[in-house]
Parts: structure tokens; sequence; C-alpha cells
């Protein structure tokens, strides 16, 4: 259809799938009790939160004891980073290894802690946006707290070697947390064979609603809480459930994992598809690692252009996209994971973000194909500085 639009933006959020959608909907209207009321409708939304956090944590190789339900991804890094640094403080442990490629929710974490007098090694990607083993086993020290590394880049979509950081966090006994909150729902995720003892997940990113995340908390390990109030979520997060939004969550997060084999090979042809035809324009370069990246994730910068422009062109020719984070759509700096990875400040606010979803078809890729170069080639004729 002449005025379809192609949705290109699944890393900044999905849309809520049907399923989902029908899962939340009782409990925005028959069964909308408070779950930590005692009779009969407070009983039936505490029943369906605990299905929800049993389903959940099933999906992810955990125990329904070992998930607790916060209002996204950000609150969950937040209180797995901060949480876990109060809690080594008091023996003597005051260093906390991260990366410089982290989402901003883990890297605002860090510096608030420095303000608090911790230490914070920042670890460099190298130019495919990875991180080495061998980079976090040689930054631990004694007083390490925590690594915290992500699993999946929100912006190039790199996939670290999170089980091998794992593997040495254990022998040094340092606690590991990992931001899935773009992994989940795109590949396989059991927290054991990674080793985690913190996980962050926000349903939004598979195709819940928004305002419903979870952290995973391995057993035994006991973080203080993030928010003081009430005793919900066994004492560890204050706040009245969301019990449509754990719902949704569970339902999506079993969707989008239906089937994955079948979803990421189709995802994968796409994303080749879209990086070879994209790099045969001039003056254009592929961020991130060509294949250790999230099967539906292209981002490509090109010389000659402003990121925003090619946004709002790209709009008008019926391509939606981004040209990095969400959570950073109105600052006018260069992306930091693109910096980080070595790109100019010209070429990192010159650069598109594609994510692809379940529901994206060859046609999409088409017009994407066909637009991409039409925008470029425009901006390049209106721009002062000739490419």
């Amino acid at each position: 259809m002449k005025d379809h639009k192609v949705y290109a933006d699944h890393a900044a959020t999905a849309k809520v799938s049907e399923r989902a959608l029908a899962a939340a909907l009782p409990f925005l209207g028959e069964r909308f009790g408070n779950p930590s009321a005692v009779y009969g409708t407070g009983t039936d939304a505490a029943g369906a939160m605990l299905t929800a956090r049993k389903r959940i944590a099933g999906l992810l190789g955990a125990d329904a004891s070992e998930l607790f339900f916060t209002s996204g991804g950000t609150e969950a890094d937040n209180w797995a980073v901060k949480s876990a640094a109060e809690l080594c403080f008091a023996a003597g442990k005051r260093h906390i290894v991260t990366t410089n490629i982290e989402h901003h929710a883990v890297l605002g974490s860090c510096r608030h802690l420095e303000r608090l007098g911790f230490e914070v090694t920042y670890l460099p990607a190298d130019r495919d946006g990875l991180i080495s083993p061998e980079q976090v086993s040689s930054a631990v020290r004694e007083d390490t707290a925590l690594v915290s590394v992500m699993l999946a880049n929100n912006e190039i979509g790199t996939l670290q070697p999170v089980a091998q950081i794992g593997e040495i966090c254990r022998e040094r006994g340092v606690l590991l947390h990992t931001d899935a909150v773009q992994a989940a729902g795109h590949i396989p995720i059991d927290v054991k064979e990674l080793g985690a003892d913190m996980l962050s997940l926000s349903g939004h990113k598979f195709g819940s609603p928004k305002g419903i995340g979870a952290l995973y908390v391995r057993k035994g390990l006991t973080l203080p809480p993030l928010l003081d109030g009430g005793a919900q979520e066994r004492g560890r997060r204050a706040g009245t459930e969301n019990t449509a939004g754990a719902a949704a969550m569970s339902e999506a997060l079993a969707e989008s994992l239906e089937d994955l084999e079948a979803k990421t090979a189709r995802l994968l042809a796409m994303r080749e598809r879209l990086i070879g035809g994209l790099l045969r324009i001039p003056g254009s370069r592929l961020n991130g690692d060509r294949q250790k990246r999230l099967p539906g994730n292209v981002n490509i910068s090109f010389e000659g252009i402003e990121g925003e422009g090619l946004i709002v062109m790209l709009d008008m020719l019926g391509v939606q996209a981004s040209s990095g984070s969400a959570c950073t759509s109105f600052s006018p700096e260069p992306s930091h994971v693109l910096k980080a990875i070595g790109l100019s400040d010209e070429l990192a606010k010159g650069s598109l973000r594609l994510t692809l979803g379940a529901d994206n078809t060859s046609e999409d890729a088409d017009r994407i194909l066909e637009a991409v170069p039409k925008a470029v080639e425009r901006l390049r004729r209106m721009s002062p500085c000739k490419f």
C-alpha cells in the first residue's frame, strides 16, 4: 500500500502484541484488584502476579523466587548496580567494572556511585563494539564489587561474551550484572548458562505495554531495596504491583520465543540483505561486528549527512527508524557508543539504526533499500559541505 509505513525501530519499542493486550485487559477491567489486598479481588490479582512470575522465570531458566517486577529496564539497571554496590560497600569492596558502551541507565548509576566514593573502570570496546573476557579479567581487583556488561548493545546490536565473563566473575568472587533489555525475546537466554547474578529486562522491547520490566536476582543474593515504601515484591521493591503489565509481559515473552529459530533465520536474511545493499552507498560504514550482533540490528553511518535530517526524510518516504538510542533522541551530542568505537563526531551524527521485528517483511526491506539511498543523495545535495 502506498500509505504503508515501514516500522524499523523495534529497539526503541515494539508494538504491543494482540496476545499480550488480551492478557492485560482483564486486569484493567473486572479483575482490577490490588495484589496486596486479602479479599477475593486482591488474591485473584496476586495469583495472576505469581503465574506471570513463574512463567517469565521459567523462560529464563530461573526460579520464580528469583524474579522481581520493576517499572522497566532503567529501574532494573539502577537497582542492580546501586544496590549491589551498597551491599558490597561494608565489606570494603568499592570498585566497579563496566564498559564504555553501556546504556545510560548503567553509566549514570556508575557515575552516581563515583560521586559517593566508588572507583569505576570503564572498559573500552574495540572498533567492532566488543569487550573481551581478558579485559574483564585484567580489570577485576581484590576490592571489585561488581562487573556490569550488557548482553546486547542497544545501538549497534553487538553481543558480548557474558557467559565467559560470568566464569571469570565466579572464580574471582565478584557479582555480575548484565543488561539484557535488548536481548530478551530476541535470542535465547538462560541465566544459569550466563552465570549472571542479576539480569535486567524490559517488556516493551518484545511486545508488552510500556511500564513493566523485571530484575532477575540469583537465589542467595539479597539486594537492598532501591525504593522504600511498602512490602511489595517480597519486601524488595515497594509500590503497587502492575498486574496487567506482568500478565502482558509474560505472554509477550512466551510469544516472542515461539519458533525463535525460524524467526531468527528470517531476520538474519533481511539483516544481511540490508547491510549489503546499504554498504553500496558511497561513504557508508557498518557499525558493530557484522556477525556477533542481534539478528535484526543494522547500524550504518553515512559521510556528509546529519542523522536527524535523515530520519525526518525517511519518515517522509515511509520508513520509521532512528539514529541511535531512543533515550537520547533529544540530545545534540553524538552517540557515546559510536564515539567509543572510534567514529568522528561527524560520522557518529550521520548514523542510521534500523531494528527489525517479527512483523517486518521482505517488502519492507525493499522499501528501505529504495528509500535510504534516495534520502542520503537528497541530503548530500542540500548540504553546503559537498560529499
